[in-house]
């Protein structure tokens, strides 16, 4: 049995809908249906009465109820119960992250930050950008850091969770470098042929959001899908070799670009690229669950960090004449008409 299958079965008692209560669990509504059989089949008994609308309990689910919050509030308890005797855990901040951030962004931003705040332990729970959204919905880990596209985004609900943005990224097709210093394929210049194309699988956040694109560009351009995979970096690696065209993060990029062993494949041409946040959340702390004092005194940091760095953007843009001195602003009202 597994904890989440009691919160599921405890939002679909309150909601009384499948539908709401998967949505409250940020999963489709079949994989949530699921989770409730398999908790039924560990109890032997059937907890709702599928033949009723609206949902509602059956006579043993009405009790489970009550037993299931228990459940939960002995399993926190223990939680932290046990965390406490241990400082460590209470030190270091876990991280769920997808693949391409921990290899490109999480290292060099880590390292800015620990710079100014200080070194803390760090766990990192390397995974896709749905799986890293679900190890922070199920309270597997402390800080969730992930790409967020407007059509592509990340559903997690504001009244639960905070979230920072800290930066962009930008996806865009490159191919290997050729001796004369352009892409061995380019998007700009392919004619009739298939253009050979490195594919994310189309179940991940960078498949889904390439095929997005590719349907808005309806370029009349055929590719032929010659590989596909999870992962950014193994379509590097793969264009690297020459097999084709990869979109591809720009900070995963950066030193095969500078020496010329990879380069851009768009021929200079605009809408081949697709911009993405990268953005920090926590759970929101509450009196039940006030979380680790580390990870408080982080996201206060970033905070003020962040203030800070929008008040310099402020004063840049500032106009010359409201620089001025009293004086100088004066003489500048007094010759103008009122």
């Amino acid at each position: 049995m597994e904890t989440k299958w009691l919160e599921d079965f405890i939002a679909l008692a309150e909601t009384q809908s499948f539908r709401r209560a998967a949505e409250l669990r940020h999963v489709s509504q079949p994989a949530f249906s699921r989770r409730i059989q398999a908790l039924e089949a560990w109890l032997g008994a059937n907890l709702v009465d599928r033949t009723a609308l609206p949902t509602r309990l059956t006579s043993i689910g009405k009790a489970f109820y009550d037993q299931a919050q228990d459940m939960l509030a002995q399993i926190n308890g223990v939680r932290t119960t046990m965390g406490a005797k241990q400082p460590l855990v209470q030190t270091t901040i876990d991280f769920a992250a997808p693949h391409t951030l921990s290899l490109t962004y999480m290292p060099q931003w880590l390292t800015g930050v620990q710079q100014d705040f200080g070194n803390f332990p760090v766990r990192l729970l390397n995974q896709t950008v749905h799986d890293a959204v679900m190890t922070m919905v199920d309270g597997g880990c402390d800080l969730l850091l992930c790409y967020h596209h407007p059509r592509q985004t990340v559903q997690l609900d504001a009244g639960r969770y905070d979230m920072l943005v800290l930066g962009q990224e930008v996806l865009r097709p490159y191919a290997r470098c050729s001796p004369d210093g352009k892409p061995a394929f380019s998007l700009a210049d392919a004619g009739s042929a298939p253009v050979p194309f490195l594919s994310y699988s189309s179940n991940t956040f960078f498949g889904h959001l390439i095929e997005l694109l590719l349907r808005d560009k309806k370029c009349g351009l055929a590719f032929d899908k010659c590989y596909e995979t999870d992962m950014a970096e193994s379509l590097k690696m793969m264009a690297l070799q020459g097999h084709g065209i990869a979109f591809l993060p720009e900070s995963a990029v950066t030193q095969e670009v500078a020496r010329k062993q990879l380069a851009r494949a768009d021929g200079g041409c605009a809408g081949w690229h697709a911009a993405v946040d990268i953005r920090l959340y926590r759970e929101t702390p509450s009196a039940q669950r006030q979380g680790k004092p580390t990870v408080s005194r982080l996201w206060s940091y970033l905070l003020n960090r962040q203030g800070a760095a929008a008040a310099a953007r402020a004063n840049e843009a500032t106009p010359a004449h409201r620089m001025q001195s009293p004086r100088a602003s004066g003489a500048v009202r007094a010759a103008c008409p009122i």
